[in-house]
């Protein structure tokens, strides 16, 4: 499951990010891009394909680091997957313990997989399973999911630090509710919610935390659910009931990957232009469904025709006021639009963000103060200076080198703001790999290079 990538986007090398904009005299953008499958539905439906009663057979994977990953991790557990040129055929076997999972930097590993390990025991096989990742996985929040699976009745072994790596010994009988505290990431509670229906009694999940970020994440994961004939019943806000049933999938197509669109949408905003993308779903739980309000609203013109939606832009971007919240792993591309923007812009809702690939409010606001910009990062929230010099070309913003933080999001987000700034030069772009593995050559497409 290798993907495509060019010379200078390795750890530690440096990127060349095209500058293409109207404001230097370039034509504007007239770019299709053909966006591959979506993350987020790919690892969950790998998870239930897993968990159902018959060979599944899916499409449109994301053939991504992230992708590869879960695949292993499920092999190790006793799931059988061929990965096929055009399909991937899933098929679930008896659950087992006794090895080791490497969840890289993968949030849906670190977070999807251990509640399985509970299926290991109910089938009588209680050796444990050890979790271990990346150097950045290890600062990643787990402990609320490993108490979680504590009040599950497994037993984990953490060291007390609530943080990869640790080893988790599964139980022979667990307990038909759990309350969890996802505050920090809404993949808690989706975690818990992908294993219910397979423990006998079901399962009743309990938000007892905050405010829940990414709630749309949360409602995809019920829809995969009830698509796999699941009964998901959610008496208010903040619980799930998750009825015990078999799964059936079949055949699965899996949706592009709307998130990772934004980048390309924005560059029609920055650059000036037009950016179709292809396969939009009418009907979709993925965050990435907010990106054409927010792009209109900072100055860009979006249309759904079909199934191609077209993003228009002048090459002047508007400031914004935003509560994302909803979908906070579309801040960084928001944030790039922000970055170069005329105006003040403030993002909130954002706190959680925090606690992914890396502190991504430190790491925006580092990198657009690097370019010359202005971003004060908050404890849950982004405000955004404005481009010092809107009627310059360059927007008063200077060239520089870019870290990404080994962070697929910072490195597209470095993208987007070298649209419009000369000399800005991205360490590891191949970041991209963990998403998109072919992104430094989609984004040269884009803008009309080869």
């Amino acid at each position: 499951m290798s993907g495509v990538l060019r010379p200078g986007t390795g750890p530690g090398e440096v990127w060349d990010a095209p500058t293409h904009s109207v404001r230097h005299g370039h034509a504007p953008l007239d770019a299709t891009v053909e966006v591959p499958g979506s993350k987020s539905l790919t690892n969950r439906f790998l998870v239930l394909a897993a968990l159902a009663e018959a060979p599944v057979t899916m499409r449109g994977g994301l053939v991504s680091r992230d992708s590869a990953l879960m695949i292993e991790a499920l092999r190790s557990l006793g799931v059988s997957v061929d990965v096929g040129a055009d399909a991937w055929t899933i098929t679930p076997g008896p659950w087992r313990g006794g090895v080791s999972i490497d969840c890289g930097l993968a949030g849906t590993v670190m977070r999807f997989v251990p509640p399985l390990a509970l299926l290991a025991g109910l089938g009588g096989d209680i050796r444990p399973i050890t979790f271990d990742g990346d150097a950045g996985a290890r600062v990643r929040p787990m402990d609320a999911l490993i108490d979680s699976l504590r009040s599950l009745g497994a037993a984990v072994e953490d060291g007390g630090r609530g943080t990869l790596p640790f080893t988790v010994t599964p139980p022979t009988a667990v307990p038909g509710s759990v309350d969890v505290d996802a505050s920090a990431s809404s993949q808690f509670v989706t975690a818990l919610l992908l294993v219910a229906p397979r423990l006998p009694g079901g399962l009743t999940v309990r938000h007892v935390g905050k405010a829940l970020p990414s709630l749309p994440h949360i409602d995809m994961t019920c829809q995969t659910l009830r698509s796999a004939g699941v009964r998901v019943d959610q008496p208010d806000e903040r619980t799930w009931v998750v009825h015990p049933g078999a799964l059936s999938l079949g055949d699965v197509r899996v949706e592009p990957d709307l998130s990772n669109a934004g980048p390309f949408m924005a560059a029609a905003l920055a650059a000036g232009g037009t950016v179709r993308i292809p396969g939009w779903p009418a009907v979709t739980t993925q965050p990435g469904v907010l990106y054409p309000e927010l792009l209109e609203r900072m100055g860009g013109r979006c249309s759904l025709d079909g199934t191609v939606m077209t993003v228009t832009g002048t090459g002047d971007v508007r400031g914004i006021a935003a509560d994302l919240a909803p979908a906070g792993e579309l801040t960084p591309t928001i944030a790039a639009l922000c970055a170069i923007a005329s105006g003040r812009s403030e993002l909130t809702g954002i706190g959680h963000l925090r606690g992914h690939e890396t502190d991504r409010l430190a790491a925006i606001a580092t990198e657009v103060e690097r370019v010359g910009g202005v971003c004060l990062a908050g404890d849950d929230s982004l405000t955004f200076g404005g481009a010092p010099s809107p009627d310059d070309a360059a927007g008063g913003l200077s060239g520089a080198v870019l870290e990404t933080y080994h962070d697929h999001r910072m490195a597209t987000f470095a993208a987007i703001v070298g649209i419009v700034v000369p000399g800005i030069q991205v360490i590891n772009v191949g970041a991209t790999a963990k998403t998109m593995p072919d992104f430094p050559r989609l984004w040269a497409q884009l803008l009309g290079g080869t």
